[in-house]
């Protein structure tokens, strides 16, 4: 779920709305991976015959944790991972060699960009959570060069998910306003601002883009207060990390002022500790083959 420009003079063109090349960044996608993969029930779950997939690629794939589980759980695939930011391609190469995966690899790549990888070159592309940076136009071109590097018979695998619904005041306040700011900066398909948007959208895109045997599978990630204290605290630490990243955005779009915007969330994240808190994420993972 991470793209941000690597190049500080390239950086106004990225649209990914965080700074991947922080260090607060890295450590925010590194607990959010190990939830979503938990939280999901496995790195691929709905997968019940891989044995065709000899190489697999993950775009955006931050600081390499999918990766680097895949490479484990498969370790006669080549995994391979892909991310604009070199600060996470870096962290997840020395992970790579100090686990001894000789199996997994990352490369320095913008995912908006045409991929540095020959055509036909993998049997299984996959990623998660990449709305963030993909503004609504750019889906189309997204999937056709998902399936340029696809082999005849591959799998395309994309999650994401919708957000920010509770029965607090603040933080749901503070959800909605986030996903408005994306809405004015093309990153959703929510027609009022309210909602991420882009669960819905999944499938026809898959359609469109020409893929067969589509599917999809969802996930429900609860994080209530009767939920267990390591999963609270976890997505805690995630949005206590995230909303304070995104007051740029929140400037940018004039949504609030940055000091209030701070107000708000601050809110809605101690409210997130009230005995009756109610919340959860829900996801969906869609995938198809290219015809063959």
């Amino acid at each position: 779920m991470s793209a941000a420009q690597g190049q500080p003079d390239k950086r106004k063109e990225s649209t990914y709305v965080l700074d991947a090349e922080s260090e607060s960044e890295m450590a925010r996608l590194l607990r959010q991976d190990r939830l979503l993969t938990e939280g999901m029930g496995g790195i691929l779950p709905e997968q019940t015959d891989i044995s065709s997939v000899q190489r697999a690629l993950d775009i955006a794939c931050g600081p390499g944790d999918w990766v680097l589980d895949v490479a484990f759980t498969y370790q006669d695939m080549e995994v391979v991972g892909i991310d604009i930011s070199e600060r996470m391609i870096t962290y997840a190469n020395a992970q790579a060699q100090a686990q001894g995966r000789s199996n997994a690899s990352f490369r320095v790549m913008d995912a908006l960009k045409p991929l540095a990888f020959p055509s036909a070159s993998f049997d299984l592309v996959n990623a998660r959570f990449i709305s963030p940076f993909v503004r609504r136009e750019m889906w189309p071109a997204f999937f056709a060069e998902c399936l340029r590097i696809l082999r005849p018979g591959g799998i395309l695998r994309l999650t994401e998910l919708e957000w920010g619904i509770s029965n607090k005041a603040s933080f749901e306040k503070a959800c909605q306003m986030f996903q408005h700011a994306m809405t004015l900066i093309g990153n959703n398909f929510s027609p009022n601002g309210l909602h991420h948007g882009i669960i819905q959208m999944l499938p026809r895109f898959f359609q469109q883009a020409g893929l067969q045997h589509i599917s999809q599978k969802g996930h429900v990630l609860d994080f209530s207060a009767s939920t267990a204290p390591i999963i609270r605290d976890g997505y805690y630490h995630d949005l206590s990390s995230a909303f304070p990243a995104i007051e740029p955005v929140m400037a940018k779009t004039h949504l609030l002022s940055v000091d209030a915007w701070r107000e708000l969330y601050q809110k809605g994240l101690a409210e997130m500790y009230e005995e009756d808190f109610c919340s959860m994420y829900i996801l969906l993972t869609v995938w198809g083959q290219k015809a063959s």
